[in-house]
Parts: C-alpha cells; structure tokens; sequence
C-alpha cells in the first residue's frame, strides 16, 4: 500500500494531523517529514523494530548507524548524551533551535536503546515547527536522516510529491510542510572538547 502524503501547515500545524503522524510513529511507521534544512526520514528512536526498517531503508547495518537524534529541547539533549560543558552549553543555547547537528560522546542509554555500543550521537533541535510538535507529542527523540537524491547534481530533493514518488513503497508517510531546502544543516564536533565543525552546512558557525 502506498504511503500516505498529508499537508501540514509549517507554522501553525494542524494538530490533529499531529496526532495522526505520532501513532504511525508509534506503530512500527517510518516518516518523511520537513525540517528547517532538508526533509528528514526518521522513526521513533525507542521502536526497535522501526529503527531496524530505517536501517534497512538506508541500507546500514545498526553498527554503521551514523544518524541524528531529533529532540524536542536543552533537557532532552541532556538524556542520551555523556554530559555537556558549559561552554558548549552556552552555544547550545544560543544557536537552537537552529540548522546544526552537534557530535557528542553518546550517553549511556543510547547502546541500550539501539543494540550497538555507539560511542558518539549527532543531536538536532530543528527550527521547524513539524518535527518539534512531533517529537512533543510522542515524549521521545525521531532517529533521522536526510533525504537525499541518487542524482549527483541535485543532492536533495526539496518537492515533497517528487519525495512521495521516490519513496511511497518504503516509507509510510510523506509530511508535506512546502518546498524543503538543499542545504544541510552545519555539523560540529564536540568530542575532542574543542567545538570543530566536519560539515559547513545552513548553519554558521557560532564560535
């Protein structure tokens, strides 16, 4: 059966469309949804049997798994990774909700929760609206990754029909939010204690 596409409003998101996206979530779903970079594909981080069907989407064995965590604030940052400093925090604060996604040493929930002993997490608090309602209303991080094109010319795909045709036998919804943009979010490193960005991306740096 093909996946449903259902428009979200970007700013003011219906919630009952919401709703409707948390219990494909919460049952084993796989989404496609918009985020203030590119359109992300993601699940629920604490659904197993979803994040085995990500990975499978993505064609990456759970130890090779190098996605990012979409959380819904500081707070929830605080639960999967080692620990934040202060400086880093003050950075944090600053920059998000916003297009970064910050490397941390992974707290000791993640390899329960995945399976795998990953030694670092990618954590993103996107400033968009969708995800952020969707990760509130589920009270759990999405596992996400970008969308991205085969074409070499053109890396991500910003039309979400385009989206739904690509992936409608995969996923189990696309969330359209409008046309999505074709630059990643900016990647820093914060493993090494000094902040060291490996991917310039939408995101300046905030140094």
């Amino acid at each position: 059966m093909d996946a449903e596409l259902i428009k979200i409003h970007p700013v003011n998101p219906e919630p009952r469309k919401i709703k409707h996206a948390v219990r494909i979530l919460q049952n084993d779903g796989v989404i496609i949804y918009p985020t203030d970079t590119v359109y992300g594909i993601g699940c629920d981080l604490l659904n197993r049997r979803a994040v085995e069907r990500l990975c499978k989407i993505q064609d990456v064995k759970p130890q090779k798994l190098n996605l990012s965590f979409i959380c819904s604030d500081l707070s929830h940052i605080s639960e999967f990774v080692k620990r934040i400093e202060t400086p880093e925090f003050k950075i944090l604060k600053r920059v998000l909700p916003g297009p970064y996604t910050f490397i941390f040493e992974s707290g000791s929930l993640v390899p329960k929760i995945l399976g795998v002993n990953k030694k670092t997490v990618g954590i993103r608090i996107p400033n968009h609206t969708i995800p952020l309602a969707i990760v509130e209303l589920l009270g759990n991080p999405l596992i996400s990754s970008s969308v991205k094109n085969d074409d070499e010319i053109k890396e991500y795909t910003t039309d979400p029909e385009e989206i739904w045709q690509d992936f409608k036998n995969i996923v189990d919804l696309v969330i359209d939010g409008g046309a999505g943009g074709n630059i990643p979010s900016t990647i820093i490193d914060f493993t090494s204690g000094e902040p060291i960005v490996t991917r310039e991306g939408l995101g300046s740096f905030p140094g």
